[in-house]
């Protein structure tokens, strides 16, 4: 009796281990698909870096505070040379080019103070500080004089400035030496 008891009991077991089997493969077929449908088309959160808006041209994101200033700037200074990224000359380069901004390159500019203003919270937000200065090395007025561009570009030679008066109306200008 005992040998029909082992034989009813092995027989149940295998009758239901198919069907077990078969539910469990088929929530974790489902599981599987859900999930990995939720990752292809979920939205990624937004970081602090990525809730700023990127303007089309720069490399870092500028943030709605800062971006009427980028506008000005670029309007303002890239009519006549590149305009540059903040980051190439430090805080206190970019804050002496704007309190001379009336005699910019041997250029008058009339730029008005709030536009001047609205300019200056844009480079002084994105610039670099000065590290220290010494009578070696004051703070740069020109991108050649750049430690910052002297490291990333070590085999440019950038030509030197000179000034040019022009015969009709006895106004200098900035120029540069050909070569």
């Amino acid at each position: 009796m005992s040998k029909r008891v082992r034989s009813k009991i092995r027989l149940g077991k295998r009758g239901k281990s198919p069907v077990v089997l078969f539910l469990f493969l088929f929530v974790w077929s489902i599981g599987l698909g859900w999930g990995m449908s939720l990752a292809v088309s979920a939205r990624q959160p937004e970081s602090i870096a990525q809730a700023a808006t990127a303007i089309s041209g720069s490399v870092d994101p500028i943030s709605e505070r800062y971006q009427q200033g980028y506008k000005l700037y670029l309007e303002n200074c890239s009519g006549c040379h590149i305009a540059l990224p903040p980051e190439v000359l430090p805080t206190d380069s970019w804050r002496q080019i704007l309190i001379e901004i009336d005699q910019h390159n041997g250029k008058k500019l009339e730029i008005i103070g709030p536009i001047v203003q609205i300019m200056w919270n844009y480079l002084r937000a994105f610039s670099r500080p000065q590290i220290r200065q010494t009578e070696d090395e004051p703070i740069p007025e020109l991108v050649r004089e750049s430690r910052y561009f002297k490291a990333l570009h070590p085999r440019v030679d950038l030509p030197q400035r000179f000034l040019i008066l022009t015969h009709s109306t006895g106004e200098s200008l900035a120029g540069r030496v050909p070569g």
